[in-house]
């Protein structure tokens, strides 16, 4: 039986945990993110790896830092294990760590490298207007996302946003993880064109203000690369306005970018740079997120009321 020590953090990360649990590898170990207060209250919240780890009663490790830290190697060391299995962890481990491992440590990542080496790949993937992008599974080295491809599965991103997408991404990672390990004697690496490479860098709330005089496209594609967070927004009265789901409308205008062009029953319509942007979900600073003909029953928008 393989011995698996599983780094990760989010979300996108449990499904592959689950699938090493069902598939019966030994995982003596857990390495993730430190639990952290979030919301309003500032609760203090476990990682979602955490979470789903507890109740598969696995012992689970949150580590401050795992450069320079003789703890955590005199712990992996003890272990012995065969392989990491690294899903967003969430820090670059250093190599006297990635020597650990008997077989070798392998990391899931969400894009078809080099293209988005990074934290947010899955945005960056959207916001660019990519057709398609995968998982790809890969040997781990020192460099951000550098390492060897394994195996890699490809899917559409069609109309998809980055909560979907990456729903979708985290079960098909799951599953090439599984195979990799499975059959990794038989898998030739591939190296990375490193000419090739495109960075994805993390998304903060400061980059989803929308500039309504760029393309309608454009405009669209980052409404789906921020959802569900951090989210674009506008400004509506003096009051942030968070926009979850819209669509182009192929419009010729003259009006000023960012003015409303036109209100239906179930959505409104704003004028871009180029064409116009139909909104149809949306969230309302000090309100809840709600689609728009219910916002429109309780907000009187009016033609030419702007947004910017």
């Amino acid at each position: 039986m393989k011995k698996i020590v599983f780094m990760g953090t989010p979300d996108i990360a449990v499904p592959s945990l689950k699938a090493l649990v069902e598939n019966g590898f030994d995982i003596p170990l857990v390495i993730t993110q430190p639990d952290k207060p979030k919301g309003r209250g500032q609760a203090v919240q476990f990682p979602p790896v955490k979470e789903y780890a507890l109740t598969a009663d696995l012992e689970v490790y949150q580590p401050e830092k795992i450069k320079n830290n003789t703890e955590v190697m005199e712990k992996l060391k003890s272990i012995s294990p065969d392989f990491f299995a690294v899903v967003a962890y969430g820090k670059i481990l250093p190599q006297v760590v990635l020597d650990i491992p008997k077989t070798a440590p392998i990391n899931v990542h969400f894009s078809l490298l080099p293209k988005y080496r990074g934290p947010a790949p899955v945005n960056w993937a959207i916001m660019n207007g990519e057709e398609e992008t995968g998982v790809d599974t890969m040997l781990m080295d020192a460099g951000m996302d550098t390492g060897d491809i394994l195996l890699t599965a490809k899917t559409h991103i069609l109309k998809k946003n980055a909560g979907e997408l990456a729903d979708e991404l985290a079960v098909t990672g799951a599953e090439l993880l599984i195979k990799t390990l499975n059959e990794f004697d038989n898998i030739i690496p591939v190296k990375q064109d490193n000419n090739k490479a495109v960075k994805a860098p993390m998304m903060s709330k400061e980059m989803g203000l929308i500039d309504w005089s760029n393309n309608a496209v454009n405009i669209e594609r980052m409404v789906r690369a921020f959802t569900p967070w951090p989210a674009s927004y506008s400004m509506l009265d003096n009051k942030k306005v968070k926009i979850f789901k819209s669509e182009v409308a192929e419009i010729s205008h003259n009006a000023v970018a960012g003015t409303v062009i036109d209100i239906e029953k179930d959505s409104f319509t704003i004028a871009c740079g180029n064409n116009a942007l139909k909104i149809f979900e949306l969230q309302l600073e000090g309100k809840k997120r709600m689609d728009t003909k219910s916002f429109l029953s309780g907000y009187k928008l009016e033609k030419g009321s702007v947004l910017g």
